[in-house]
């Protein structure tokens, strides 16, 4: 059994100013983003340059951090948000959502695809390798919080975290989270992108292997404990809004290669 390392949420504190580790992580993720945008833009075929892939950083991190955070509020914590507005803005405390951050992020690259004259899908297909980096920032941002804690286990490696409401060894499941929809979706979508695909195929990639590993982690993740389980006794928020990705990525996937052999 393990103990979690209580690590300070505070990286840098000076006089009032503090700089939380969670939010680096969000900086580190978009960094690193704008580094491999760039190498991305060297590709042939690329449909941004490198001097584009500042100005879609900026779409991305107002997409990803409005988005994430009303999706947060919208789909698992509206009634904090009613007991207290003010919440909204503390982002620094946690609380953001995938699923409303990839909302943010889809309007925001159809603005700029409409700006650029690309169009949605190009700039789509371009910006999905990019992604995970971020999301394993942001697992890495979430384990240091000590928060989205797994199920009690008896397995080797559980960890006891401090912020549970007991002393129960449980699944580290943001590292788990950290090492598919991070490592290994990069990995996959890293590869499969380096050579020309048709257009919606690494878009769909990305939609069906992140919907596919998210699904399986709930598993082991509890439960937002203002909304436990839908359905079943097993059947997460999480999940339902991940199978529907899953699906319509392999749906964009099959439409990809049938317009290609069309």
């Amino acid at each position: 059994m393990l103990q979690h390392p209580q690590f300070d949420p505070v990286a840098i504190a000076i006089g009032p100013l503090e700089i939380h580790w969670y939010g680096l992580t969000y900086l580190f993720g978009f960094a690193a983003g704008w580094w491999l945008g760039r190498l991305r833009s060297r590709k042939p075929w690329s449909p941004l340059n490198e001097e584009q892939v500042g100005d879609l950083l900026f779409y991305l991190a107002l997409g990803v951090i409005l988005g994430g955070r009303f999706g947060y509020v919208l789909f698992y914590n509206f009634d904090s948000f009613l007991a207290d507005p003010l919440w909204l803005l503390r982002v620094w405390e946690g609380g953001m959502s995938f699923h409303g951050g990839l909302l943010g992020v889809m309007l925001g690259l159809w603005w700029f695809g409409r700006k650029t004259g690309a169009g949605f899908w190009k700039i789509a297909d371009f910006v999905a390798p990019l992604v995970p980096v971020g999301l394993g920032a942001g697992r890495i941002g979430n384990f240091i919080n000590g928060e989205l804690w797994g199920k009690p286990t008896d397995v080797s490696w559980g960890m006891v975290f401090p912020q549970a409401p007991d002393s129960l060894a449980r699944h580290p499941s943001q590292l788990y989270q950290f090492a598919l929809e991070g490592v290994v979706l990069f990995a996959i979508l890293w590869w499969f992108s380096s050579k020309p695909r048709p257009r919606m195929a690494v878009s769909g990639l990305f939609l069906a292997c992140y919907g596919a590993f998210r699904f399986l982690t709930e598993f082991v993740r509890q439960p937002d404990p203002q909304l436990g389980y839908l359905a079943f006794d097993w059947l997460t928020m999480g999940q339902v809004l991940s199978l529907p990705m899953a699906i319509a990525g392999a749906v964009l996937i099959a439409i990809a290669y049938r317009r290609e052999t069309a």
